[in-house]
């Protein structure tokens, strides 16, 4: 499994995907304004730890071609954290695969961030996630303790993580018995809560009858919300389960950064991706993008802070991880988190998303290919 964060959805990828928000709560009408420089207010429950509203996903910092210089990437990291209330933690989001070739790079980059601010290591809460390969995802005990080993061996002694997951189900292994061998390693203090990605909602409930999960981390975003999403949003909120719903901008396209693959560095995995090369696709959902782009413009926000604050409204569970590296995109995505949209504004949205949106998440591979919904 080369491309691991790459999943996609079954089924084909010219027919469109209607998205609809279905029975989730809606929070009530209320009208805050965006100021990039001010402290944002809104935070979550995870696991009983406040954290911030808004994750912060540190994958591009190094999984792409060419990796963003650190200083780059420790401003936004610490302007992230610097921007949250006392006693409010920053959700980073990092893997032991984070790499072009696989490897820990993402987790040597806060290594070295914690070595410079030793005295931030405090102030964040720590997700990572594991246990997946070339081969595809390996929750053998041999394999989990290797992870262990490596991760450690990669974050050095300042940082320790706060929660691991494996990256996907490994499905040659029955959940019960990776959460047993997880649940050994959160007694012998490798970390302190378990999560759970790209499962469904059976094997989330499983998982959880034998040891409680923290989190559960499935793409959701305006242009990936359908019935797997919403049977896994259910089981967590019944559970009590905190959903990490990372990629809320579908890969950067509804931000308006990319366009298509082509704006794009070369060898960016990204460039495969249906939505990114198919035209028919590109032109369809840019007219989607665009009416989501007045709907942000008359509430004088971004079309991405529209999108994170969709993704908020599902419920109080629900924490989105965009993705960032620049101290402006960072503090525009936590201040999404403020935004909370009215019923006119959520409507107008499922409106347009009504329409349909083309392509699949990824390549068109089926779910089993992509170790999706495992």
């Amino acid at each position: 499994m080369t491309n691991i964060p790459a999943e996609s959805d079954s089924g084909s990828s010219t027919s469109p995907q209607i998205v609809t928000r279905g029975s989730c709560r809606r929070p009530s009408e209320i009208s805050l304004t965006f100021s990039p420089t001010s402290m944002v207010q809104q935070s979550a429950n995870l696991a009983g730890v406040s954290v911030a509203r808004i994750g912060h996903g540190l994958m591009l910092m190094t999984w792409v071609p060419n990796p963003v210089p650190d200083e780059q990437c420790f401003e936004a990291i610490k302007a992230g954290i610097d921007a949250l209330p006392a006693g409010t933690k920053a959700f980073l989001n990092s893997g032991s695969f984070y790499d072009q070739d696989l490897g820990t790079g993402n987790l040597e980059l806060l290594s070295r961030f914690f070595v410079k601010y030793p005295d931030y290591a405090d102030k964040t809460f720590l997700s990572v996630k594991g246990a997946a390969g070339k081969q595809g995802p390996n929750c053998s005990e041999e394999n989990l303790r290797a992870e262990m080993d490596k991760i450690a061996r990669a974050l050095g002694p300042i940082k320790k993580m706060d929660l691991f997951q494996p990256a996907r189900v490994d499905t040659h292994h029955p959940i019960e018995e990776t959460m047993r061998i997880l649940a050994t390693l959160v007694k012998e203090g490798h970390f302190l809560h378990i999560g759970i990605s790209e499962c469904n909602a059976d094997t989330l409930r499983k998982a959880h009858a034998v040891h409680p999960i923290a989190a559960v981390e499935i793409e959701i975003s305006p242009f990936s919300y359908d019935h797997n999403q919403k049977k896994v949003l259910a089981a967590a909120t019944e559970l009590g389960v905190s959903v990490i719903a990372y990629s809320p901008l579908g890969h950067g396209l509804i931000s308006g950064k990319y366009k298509s693959g082509a704006d794009l560095d070369a060898g960016d995995l990204r460039q495969s991706f249906t939505r990114f090369k198919d035209e028919v696709i590109l032109k369809h959902n840019a007219e989607i993008i665009e009416q989501l782009n007045q709907v942000a413009e008359k509430r004088g926000v971004t079309t991405a802070q529209i999108s994170i604050a969709w993704v908020a409204a599902l419920g109080p569970n629900v924490i989105p991880l965009p993705g960032s590296s620049k101290v402006s995109r960072t503090l525009e995505n936590l201040s999404a988190g403020d935004i909370i949209l009215t019923e006119e504004e959520l409507k107008q949205v499922d409106e347009i998303l009504a329409k349909g949106v083309l392509g699949d998440r990824y390549w068109g591979e089926s779910d089993k290919q992509a170790h999706l919904w495992g």
